[in-house]
């Protein structure tokens, strides 16, 4: 049997954390990365919309790129547009969560930080995971709408603003946290500067590698067997985004252990996608 192509999906770079978990797990398994950069950040955008727009890319990438699992590696995704996604499709889709459960399970002191995007800080769905996975733990909850931006910038080779991010991970020393939950998939992309600027943090937690487990389970469940890569044929298949391709992107996979030798902007052209608003 072919190795197995996953179709890995966000609105900006973030998942490329995911996509980097995915490929130590499975590295013969090929991937596409697609992201609707066009639209990003999704926080900022009606649930109508990212429903539209998601279904519509993935289906219009599924097209062009067969694949045998989807990934939603974006976490207002993930909460909006999962039901919808899952019965548009027979492929068996992974989205993403943020990982209450795992950091109530490592946290000694009870104290757990949450940083998030400002959508994810307000969905019930995360009072939800809290209640049923950490009703004896405080938890503070961060989440700061310009955070996802400084990293793209980043990845575009900007430096990150040093002295807000420690602003803004100021609360969590306040609190006295011993756990941190980095609750989107950009997060873990600057997961070195997050723990020089709270080295008092014993554990970072995010979902990554429990992403990478659920998807080497279900493509084990089909039959289909993990091997090894030794670097004959890059990570990616493709790098798809729906506005311009990030400036950067080529340098910056790298670091990741990732390589591709297409990138698509502007893609695709041809779908009449709904219209984002707001600040892009």
């Amino acid at each position: 049997m072919n190795p197995p192509r996953i179709l890995v999906f966000d609105s900006g770079v973030g998942g490329l954390s995911v996509a980097q978990c995915i490929h130590r797990a499975l590295p013969s398994a090929r991937l596409v990365y697609l992201a609707d950069n066009a639209c990003f950040p999704y926080g900022d955008q009606p649930e109508e919309l990212v429903t539209a727009r998601c279904l519509q890319l993935i289906e219009a990438s599924l097209k062009v790129y067969p694949s045998q699992l989807i990934v939603v590696a974006c976490n207002t995704a993930s909460t909006v547009v999962l039901p919808d996604l899952r019965a548009s499709t027979h492929l068996p889709v992974v989205g993403v969560v943020p990982a209450i459960k795992p950091a109530a399970a490592v946290s000694e002191n009870r104290r757990i930080g949450l940083l998030a995007t400002p959508a994810t800080i307000r969905r019930a769905y995360l009072d939800r995971l809290v209640d049923e996975f950490a009703a004896d733990c405080q938890l503070h909850r961060v989440g700061h709408p310009a955070l996802v931006r400084w990293i793209e910038d980043w990845v575009a080779g900007r430096a990150l603003p040093e002295a807000e991010l420690a602003e803004v991970l100021a609360p969590f020393r306040e609190a006295q946290v011993d756990t941190v939950v980095l609750g989107c998939t950009h997060y873990p992309l600057i997961g070195q500067q997050l723990q020089g600027s709270l080295p008092e943090v014993r554990h970072w937690v995010d979902s990554g590698e429990a992403i990478a487990r659920r998807t080497a389970d279900l493509l084990d469940r089909a039959g289909y067997l993990p091997g090894d890569n030794h670097g004959k044929t890059p990570a990616l298949d493709a790098m798809l985004f729906s506005g311009k391709v990030p400036p950067g992107i080529e340098t910056f996979l790298p670091r990741l252990g990732l390589a591709t030798g297409c990138f698509r902007g502007d893609w695709p052209s041809e779908t009449v996608l709904p219209t984002a608003i707001g600040s892009i």
